[in-house]
């Protein structure tokens, strides 16, 4: 009893003092949906750098955009954002100021992608390292994105479904969703 005791207490200092680590852009669930987009085991993405100048509104981008060619044809293409949403422990948010110890953001991985027209087509959590929440990684849910191309606002409750229990994941990525798909017509508006 004693040595789970100590396992915990370690445990759970450990990651309470050690921020996590960033986005993993080579993550086994990330690279398996990339191939299956491309059509190749080895999937040709491009980085798609973001020019301070668009960044409006103290707009912070948690992750990168990319585009992803299909095999055989270099001129079909398709965009992807890989970002993170950052949300709070269960039991709220607490001021940092006000809190006596560092508290660990919890967050969760995931992706968009936009079809060449840049509507998007999918939206996919695939690392979800929250407690509570979970319900913003079902697929029937995340359907309420796709076609949506940043020429409206998106409310939750009147235009994307809320989740009770799930309050902060579900504005944290409807959010997240409508600020990419914005920014990334500003970036390639014209291009594809």
């Amino acid at each position: 009893m004693l040595k789970l005791f100590l396992l915990t207490l370690i445990l759970w200092t450990t990651t309470s003092f050690f921020p996590p680590k960033g986005i993993d852009f080579d993550n086994k669930s990330l690279l398996k949906e990339l191939q299956k987009l491309s059509g190749t085991d080895k999937p040709e993405r491009k980085e798609i750098q973001v020019p301070e100048a668009l960044l409006v509104n103290s707009m912070t981008i948690q992750g990168k955009f990319y585009e992803l060619l299909e095999a055989g044809n270099s001129s079909a293409k398709k965009y992807i954002y890989v970002g993170r949403v950052n949300g709070c422990r269960e039991g709220g948010c607490s001021n940092s100021s006000e809190s006596s110890l560092v508290e660990t953001p919890e967050y969760f991985d995931y992706l968009i992608i936009f079809e060449p027209n840049l509507l998007v087509q999918q939206v996919k959590v695939y690392n979800y390292q929250a407690s509570h929440g979970q319900e913003v990684t079902n697929k029937g849910w995340l359907k309420q994105f796709q076609g949506y191309d940043g020429s409206r606002i998106l409310t939750v409750g009147k235009s994307i479904d809320a989740i009770s229990g799930a309050t902060i994941s579900v504005f944290g990525i409807t959010n997240d969703v409508q600020e990419k798909t914005r920014l990334l017509k500003k970036l390639v508006g014209g291009k594809n």
